[in-house]
C-alpha cells in the first residue's frame, strides 16, 4: 500500500514538473512591458500620470528606460524593449525602413526652444529665425550647451547647425551627453544659451534664470510618435504588452489626458495630442 502511495505521489511530482502546453502558456502573457522613451517624456512628469492609467487599464507593469531617443531607439533594436515613444522623425524612419520597428504613429507635438543668460549677449532675441539665432551665438563665441547624446534634442540641433552653414566647435561649445533636465542645469550654471523642448523647460522653470529668447519657429517642431518593436528583434520581445502600450498612446480617452497636461500647473499645456494625423498636417 505505501508502494502504490510513494508510486503516486512521484508520478504527481513528475506530472508537476513537466513542461506547461506551449498553449497554456500564451494563455497567459508575461505581465512585463519595457517601455524605451526619452528623458522629456520623463523630465516633463507626463509618464507619471499616463503610466499608472496604463497599469491599472491593463493589468501591465511597466518599466521605463528613458534616454536619449537615440540610445532608445537603438535598446528597441537590440530587442531590449517591448515598445518606443521618441521624438526623432528622421532617425525613426531608418529603423522603420530597416524593420527594426513597426507600426509608427504619431501621438504628441510640442516645440523647441531656444533659451539662454537675461542678458542675451549674442541678442538672439532680435533673430526672427533658429538660424540667424544661432549664427548670432557661434558669432560671438558665446556658450552654448548641446546634450550631445544623439537625442531627439540632439539630433534636431545637428540639423540646424549644418542648414546654418555651421560646424560648432571650440570653447564656447559644450557638450553636456546628458538628458533635457541635466542640460538645463549645466546651461543654467553656465551662464549659456540651449535648446529644449518646452515641455522639460517648463517643468523646471521654477530652478532657471534662463529665458525664452526664441519659439514658434516651424523647425522648432517636436514631434512624438510611438513605434512597436519587430519580434525578430530578440527572443523576449512582449508583442502583445507592447502594442498594448502603443495602443493606449494613441486611444482618444489617453489623448484627451495628454491635451490637458500641465494646463493647471504652468497654465499651458505641455504636449498636443495628434493621433491619427500626419507630419505634413501639424504645426501649420
Amino acid at each position: 500500500m505505501a508502494a502504490k502511495t510513494n508510486r503516486g505521489a512521484l508520478l504527481a511530482a513528475l506530472t508537476f514538473l513537466l513542461p506547461v502546453p506551449l498553449d497554456l502558456r500564451a494563455a497567459e502573457p508575461a505581465k512585463n512591458t519595457i517601455l524605451s522613451t526619452t528623458t522629456s517624456t520623463q523630465d516633463s512628469g507626463l509618464l507619471d500620470l499616463l503610466v499608472p492609467l496604463f497599469e491599472k487599464k491593463t493589468g501591465y507593469r511597466v518599466k521605463t528606460i528613458s534616454v536619449g531617443t537615440g540610445q532608445a531607439l537603438a535598446l528597441a533594436a537590440k530587442g531590449e524593449a517591448d515598445v518606443a515613444l521618441v521624438h526623432a522623425p528622421s532617425l525613426e524612419k531608418k529603423y522603420l525602413a530597416d524593420g527594426k520597428l513597426l507600426n509608427r504613429r504619431l501621438v504628441m507635438y510640442n516645440d523647441f526652444m531656444i533659451v539662454g543668460p537675461g542678458a542675451d549677449p549674442a541678442k538672439v532675441k532680435a533673430a526672427k529665425r533658429s538660424l540667424e539665432a544661432l549664427k548670432l551665438i557661434a558669432g560671438s563665441g558665446t556658450r552654448f550647451v548641446s546634450r550631445g547624446d544623439n537625442s531627439g534634442t540632439h539630433n534636431l540641433e545637428k540639423s540646424l547647425w549644418r542648414q546654418a552653414g555651421i560646424e560648432p566647435r571650440g570653447a564656447w561649445y559644450i557638450e553636456s551627453g546628458q538628458g533635457m533636465g541635466a542640460t538645463l542645469g549645466i546651461a543654467n550654471d553656465r551662464n549659456a544659451y540651449t535648446i529644449t523642448d518646452r515641455a522639460t523647460y517648463l517643468a523646471f522653470r521654477k530652478r532657471l534664470a534662463l529665458g525664452i529668447l526664441l519659439e514658434r519657429d516651424k523647425p522648432l517642431l517636436n514631434i512624438y510618435s510611438v513605434m512597436e518593436v519587430n519580434p525578430a528583434n530578440g527572443p523576449r520581445i512582449n508583442v502583445v504588452g507592447g502594442k498594448a502600450f502603443a495602443d493606449f498612446m494613441v486611444a482618444p480617452q489617453t489623448q484627451a489626458v495628454i491635451k490637458g497636461f500641465g494646463v493647471e500647473k504652468y497654465g499651458q499645456p505641455l504636449f498636443v495630442p495628434v493621433a491619427g494625423k500626419r507630419e505634413e498636417e501639424i504645426g501649420g
